[in-house]
């Protein structure tokens, strides 16, 4: 892909991310895309078990906003650098809604080919947005 492809590419996403649109963002995936990603446990593969992830953040965090800050791109691999918002209004995971807020620095990786996504890591401090929205609690020191 071109890097102007790429371009075009995360601009689809980034305004399906800010619609809420999960099909238009799973739809950005490979058929055999992995997505490694801490919300997953781990790593999925596929177009329904990606939804499935993605599906999770906009029904735990209704109002969740992805705020990209970089773009890194060097031939078919990107960096999106940024963080995310939102309060935990839905229940994530299926547990009960805290009402509380949580923002953390994440950064995704991505490898694509062919106009689509292949892989996908996602790193962030998953248990300290845990511990944000009140699912765990901090040990004191």
């Amino acid at each position: 892909m071109t890097r102007q492809q790429v371009e075009a590419l995360f601009v689809r996403r980034e305004t399906a991310l800010t619609q809420r649109d999960v099909a238009a963002i799973t739809a950005q995936f490979a058929e055999d895309a992995v997505v490694e990603s801490p919300t997953a446990g781990g790593s999925v593969t596929g177009r329904k078990a990606i939804e499935e992830v993605t599906r999770a953040w906009f029904e735990g965090f209704p109002d969740v906003v992805f705020s990209r800050e970089t773009l890194v791109i060097d031939g078919d691999r990107a960096a999106w650098i940024g963080h995310v918002h939102g309060t935990d209004t839905g229940g994530f995971l299926g547990l009960p809604p805290t009402g509380k807020p949580f923002r953390v620095p994440m950064v995704f990786v991505f490898t694509v080919k062919d106009g689509f996504i292949v892989h996908e890591q996602r790193i962030y401090d998953f248990t300290g947005m845990l511990i944000q929205i009140g699912v765990l609690k901090a040990k004191p020191q």
